[in-house]
């Protein structure tokens, strides 16, 4: 969870105690302002969100290794646990960047390049709309399709499980809620503001600009080879999602605030849809640790003179100071 000034990452260790790591969080925006400007701000968030997912999952997948049942301290120089090395988290990180533009940037190009060609659909190549119809309609296909397959998987399952605590513990800060388990349990795992109804506004509104956009840089004879025209466009694709994610940002933000509105409500929607396979009900015990790190975060906000050098081992929620705090004083 992360606040305006803190970070915390919290996990449940097999002895069932939670261990929760926090620090102080400086945003891109604060550092460059520029980056607080609406369609910059979804830049830096995107690029916010990469560095702290890379942190997370290199502290989870280490302190996996390092509470691991399995691992002996006695085998590991000087009795430490061997933990995975920033290198291997990094190649990891890289190498799933590098599948995911082949599979949702690459692959659906050049596949509408090929059905074009075969049925004789369209003519013009990139410059008809009608080819970014299609491209947009395999790359929902695809990413519907995966999270379906990987959301079969137990452990991916159990991920999905936290995503779902993730938002309720949210829901119940933002309703004013006591934050306990008995709260956080009645509200549903789906949220507006969520990264997978962001993935889905990014790729209906690239749809758009690259209808407008790529016939106009289709137009020009950038070579004789077709295979590298397809290849300079897919990546033009590629660049062109950062400003993209900035516009799906802007969007994602209004319609979220004005639920209130039917035609935000219909906009929002399929996004919602789409969580009901990103996000399961979790336990309670999941929940537990998504409330402990939510309500660390807020209580170091109130308390910032209490953030812990150090790993803090709780038993349960209750360990941490009861805080008061309303939305209004941390705007998402």
């Amino acid at each position: 969870m992360r606040s305006p000034h803190f970070l915390t990452i919290a996990i449940r260790k097999p002895d069932q105690k939670i261990i929760v790591k926090e620090q102080r969080w400086k945003g891109l925006g604060d550092r460059f302002p520029l980056l607080k400007k609406p369609f910059l701000r979804g830049i830096g968030t995107l690029l916010e969100s990469m560095i702290n997912g890379i942190e997370a999952l290199s502290y989870s997948a280490n302190a996996a290794v390092v509470h691991s049942p399995d691992n002996k301290k006695s085998d590991a120089p000087n009795g430490k646990a061997e933990e995975l090395s920033s290198f291997a988290i990094f190649s990891s990180i890289f190498f799933a960047f590098a599948m995911g533009m082949g599979l949702f940037v690459a692959a659906p190009h050049y596949l509408t390049a090929i059905i074009g060609d075969y049925f004789k659909v369209f003519d013009q190549g990139v410059a008809n709309p009608l080819f970014h119809l299609i491209d947009g309609g395999i790359k929902v296909f695809f990413l519907v399709s995966y999270i379906f397959i990987i959301g079969q998987m137990k452990d991916i399952y159990r991920v999905f499980q936290y995503h779902g605590a993730e938002h309720k513990s949210i829901a119940a800060f933002e309703n004013g809620d006591e934050l306990i388990v008995e709260n956080a349990r009645k509200y549903s795992t789906l949220h507006p503001r969520c990264g997978t109804s962001f993935m889905l506004f990014l790729l209906v509104i690239s749809i758009l600009i690259f209808s407008g956009l790529f016939p106009l840089i289709g137009a020009r004879h950038m070579s004789t080879n077709v295979i590298l025209n397809h290849s300079y466009l897919v990546l033009m694709k590629i660049v062109l999602m950062f400003p993209v994610a900035g516009i799906s940002y802007e969007f994602i933000k209004w319609s979220a605030s004005h639920m209130g509105n039917p035609v935000c409500k219909g906009l929002i929607y399929p996004g919602l849809l789409l969580q009901k396979l990103t996000t399961r009900e979790p336990t309670d015990e999941q929940l537990e640790v998504a409330l402990c790190s939510i309500k660390r975060v807020l209580f170091l906000e109130k308390n910032p003179t209490y953030l812990s050098e150090k790993e803090l081992e709780l038993h349960s929620v209750s360990e941490i100071a009861n805080v008061s705090a309303t939305l209004s004083e941390f705007p998402s």
